[in-house]
């Protein structure tokens, strides 16, 4: 189960990373903003001392380190997805990974974007009270494709 668990860690830290590049690559090319986990950061704070939901997470109170929080939490909880999928698939997947089962755990886990961080930093409940709601859903279904591909590639590389 240990190396079950590591291996689940090592994928989801490389799809984490391919997402990051992703959304960089987006920047470049089509000059998408960058990644700014501040707002996450402070979200996640804020979630360590109870409250949830912000009307903006703009207005609740600021923390010094948001940036970096965001950032870890970020990492944190691609991780997790990663090592949840480890468990759901066994160790078996891992001797010949295929691409579906990361992806439907890459879909699902927009879920916890739309339903909790989006509504939780005062966004609506899938974006909601964004600009331009469909945007940013597309973006996020494209991102945890790519997350999901992210999951798989790296299972690739693994002894």
């Amino acid at each position: 189960m240990p190396e079950l668990l590591l291996k689940g860690a090592i994928i989801g830290f490389g799809a984490t990373a391919l997402m990051d590049i992703w959304a960089f690559a987006l920047h470049i090319l089509f000059g998408e903003p960058k990644p700014n986990w501040a707002p996450g950061g402070r979200w996640f704070y804020h979630v360590g001392r109870g409250k949830v939901f912000h009307d903006s997470i703009g207005t609740a109170a600021p923390y010094a380190h948001e940036n970096a929080l965001g950032w870890t939490g970020h990492y944190v909880v691609g991780i997790l997805y990663g090592i949840i999928l480890a468990v759901l698939v066994g160790p078996q997947w891992f001797a010949g990974p295929t691409f579906i089962p990361a992806w439907i755990l890459g879909i699902v886990t927009i879920g916890a974007g739309w339903f909790l961080m989006q509504p939780g930093m005062g966004l609506g409940w899938a974006a909601s009270k964004t600009a331009n709601p469909r945007k940013v859903r597309l973006m996020n279904f494209a991102a945890h494709t790519v997350f999901a591909i992210g999951l798989y590639g790296t299972a690739l590389l693994l002894p």
